[in-house]
């Protein structure tokens, strides 16, 4: 099998594979050469520059690097080509598996405008928006929707998920600049610079459905996850169950996301995305994810179940293992992820990429880190600075806030920053505690996240600065005789030390 992807996804669909007794591919940019998903497979191929539109985004690349090793599927991951109905055409044209979902139900439910129109016509709520992308020189046109529906409202690209290529827009002045954003990181995220218009729900609680479905008919739904803690609607904590989710709510959204599910004959791990309203517990459709998610870890912790295996094994033709009734008989208590970044919190989140010097992950009872770095890797500075995912399993939900909390404290990555230390602030805010809060919590208590506060530790911590510092200078000063003086005199090493000392 190849593995169509990077980073600890690529990773975590390898393990299974070997799980499975299933040789693997990897393909990899000139930035990855030495990356962990490459030496995680037991074969890899180039197939390009590092920018992605060059390399992990080319289908004849992939394909060709298919071909050329003999794979006979591919698992695209998430992003990148995972939701391309051409590249899953593309597969079958040269005779391999892909691993996902028919290109027919990719079409339906992958572009956004699609979905929600295949959503209106089964009679699932939605909300206000477009019904198709805005056309190249309709900007006038959409400005004046926009003031129809009512600001705020949401730009969101047509052809991709997780965030990428969307942007809340609060005033009409920004509306050209926001519009500008979205579309470039559209068209870098998804090959696919079209972007729709939504009216934006005020407290939304983003609350998402795992479905699964086989190639004989059946499809179930695997619970919700609680997806509200964003940042530039980035995911950055999610957790299952959702803290406002009850059993009724729960059976109700899942019966209306396996109808969307089975209305465009989907098959494999699929996730449909509710808004729900967080006064009246009203949700409504927002799109369908026709992939993994980066979330699904928490999904696996409460089901006991490896999704990566049913995409496999459905994809070989499998019936689904479980029914309705065996996900309710299974499904037991809480989980919860946070996605670890190469970025600074204090400096805007921006991305830290460079060389991890040190790597130490949290172990113990319930934890999970699915990981696409170790110590010496480089974060290249080309793609998503998610480095990780942290995720955690406890009987309670107060349980697993301090499972995860510890977990994160027990996290080294020296190197690079990280946003470790904000993630540990995430956890402790009062609102997340009561698992009273939506989509706006991060901004709101942005103060309070990045507040810097004395710990009486700054004098500690500049003290094992300098000496840090001393040491590298010292090593520095052995290299550098060795490379110059042949003879490798110890007269000459012992002078320049005794030169660093005098001048401390």
């Amino acid at each position: 099998m190849l593995i169509a992807n990077r980073g600890e996804i690529a990773v975590r669909v390898a393990r299974t594979c070997r799980e499975m007794g299933l040789r693997t591919v990897a393909i990899y940019s000139d930035a990855d050469r030495a990356a962990l998903h490459v030496r995680s497979c037991d074969e890899a191929v180039r197939v390009g520059p590092p920018a992605s539109r060059e390399s992990y985004l080319v289908i004849e690349n992939v394909i060709a690097a298919s071909k050329a090793t003999g794979a006979d599927a591919v698992h695209p991951g998430y992003g990148f080509l995972s939701e391309n109905a051409k590249f899953a055409r593309a597969c079958a044209a040269a005779g391999i598996t892909f691993i996902g979902p028919p290109p027919e139900a990719m079409d339906e439910m992958g572009e956004k405008t699609r979905a929600r129109r295949k959503a209106i016509e089964a009679g699932v709520p939605v909300v206000p928006g477009m019904k198709e992308p805005i056309p190249e020189g309709g900007e006038a046109a959409a400005k004046k929707y926009a003031v129809s529906i009512g600001y705020p409202i949401m730009l969101k690209a047509a052809a991709g998920g997780g965030g990428k290529g969307m942007r809340l827009v609060a005033d009409p002045k920004d509306f050209d600049s926001a519009l500008a954003t979205a579309q470039r990181e559209a068209a870098s995220s998804f090959g696919d610079a079209r972007v729709y218009i939504e009216k934006a729900v005020a407290r939304p609680r983003h609350v998402e459905i795992q479905v699964f479905a086989d190639t004989q008919g059946n499809c179930i739904w695997l619970g919700e996850r609680e997806c509200s803690v964003q940042r530039r609607h980035q995911k950055v904590i999610e957790e299952t169950p959702s803290a406002v989710v009850t059993p009724e709510l729960r059976s109700e959204m899942g019966r209306v996301a396996v109808n969307a599910a089975k209305a465009v004959k989907y098959v494999g791990a699929g996730t449909c995305e509710f808004l729900v309203d967080g006064n009246t517990r009203n949700f409504y459709f927002l799109e369908m994810n026709t992939r993994l998610q980066v979330e699904h870890p928490v999904t696996e912790w409460c089901t006991g179940l490896d999704l990566v295996r049913w995409q496999i094994e459905v994809a070989a033709g499998a019936r689904l293992p479980w029914t309705q009734d065996d996900v309710l008989r299974n499904l037991h208590g809480h989980a919860m992820e946070a996605r670890l970044y190469a970025e600074d919190p204090a400096k805007n989140f921006l991305p830290s990429p460079g060389t991890i010097l040190e790597l130490r992950l949290a172990e113990g009872p319930g934890v999970r880190n699915d990981c696409g770095v170790e110590s010496g890797s480089e974060v290249p500075r080309y793609y998503d600075p998610m480095i990780g995912k942290l995720a955690v399993w406890a009987r309670t939900r107060e349980e697993a806030i301090a499972r995860l909390r510890r977990a994160l404290g027990e996290t080294v990555v020296k190197g690079i920053t990280t946003n470790v230390a904000y993630l540990k602030a995430v956890l402790d805010l009062e609102e997340f505690r009561k698992g009273d809060y939506d989509t706006g919590l991060l901004a709101h208590a942005q103060d309070r996240l990045l507040r810097r506060e004395k710990t009486g530790d700054e004098e500690i911590a500049l003290a094992a600065a300098a000496i840090w510092q001393f040491e590298q200078d010292q090593r520095a000063a052995l290299r550098q005789p060795a490379a110059s003086a042949p003879d490798g005199s110890a007269w000459a090493v012992a002078g320049r030390l005794a030169a660093l000392r005098r001048s401390r």
